[in-house]
């Protein structure tokens, strides 16, 4: 009997007693690890998944962790005066050796589930703690708006661009204009409001 097994992003066609090299897995030697993905089982009777097969797996033992053949980089830039580089790389495996494959009840056999190590920097991105939220520019706290928000460009001396800055304090009506104490008048930073603006909102908050 065989299985084909998806991990690392790549396929293997396994059967037990097999040892492959496969992308490095977070797992120490003698450790015995499952594959869930698992894409085909062979046999007198071969399943394929759609695109894994449920409840199958593939068990193996961790031999040891290895490093691939060297791989050479060489980049040549043409031209006169070019520049040029060559640098090596050794991928990151483990050496596993394939112990048994099961057709069923993956969830329920208690091994420890193959999962790849995240690289240096991914790692140091998981470890760096979130940046804290900026803090909200101040604003009055002005009264609940009302349900729509009024045109305040009706107010005499309200242009286009005091609105907004008017809108960007929370307030998007002529209620909550009127509304608005000397204290709230005085704490909001983005816009100074005029006595007169808050006096024209009370009228036309009244129809």
């Amino acid at each position: 009997m065989f299985a084909v097994l998806k991990t690392g992003g790549k396929q293997y066609k396994v059967q037990a007693g097999d040892v492959l090299r496969v992308e490095k897995l977070a797992a120490d030697a003698g450790e015995k690890v499952q594959f869930n993905d698992v894409l085909m089982l062979g046999g007198d009777a071969p399943v394929v998944g759609a695109p894994f097969i449920e409840g199958a797996a593939v068990q193996a033992e961790v031999i040891e962790q290895i490093k691939g053949d060297k791989v050479i980089n060489f980049v040549k830039r043409r031209r006169k005066h070019s520049s040029k580089r060559t640098k090596g790389h050794r991928q990151k495996l483990t050496l596993v050796r394939i112990t048994d494959i099961l057709t069923s009840g993956a969830d329920k056999s208690g091994v420890k589930v193959a999962t790849g190590s995240a690289p240096a920097g991914e790692a140091a991105k998981a470890a760096k703690p979130a940046k804290p939220a900026k803090k909200a520019a101040s604003k009055a706290e002005a009264p609940a708006a009302a349900a729509a928000a009024d045109d305040l460009t009706k107010i005499t001396g309200v242009g286009p661009a005091a609105a907004k800055k008017l809108a960007e304090a929370g307030i998007e009506s002529f209620a909550a204009l009127a509304a608005l104490s000397d204290e709230q008048i005085a704490a909001i930073e983005t816009i100074k409001v005029k006595p007169e603006w808050v006096e024209q909102a009370k009228e036309l908050a009244q129809g």
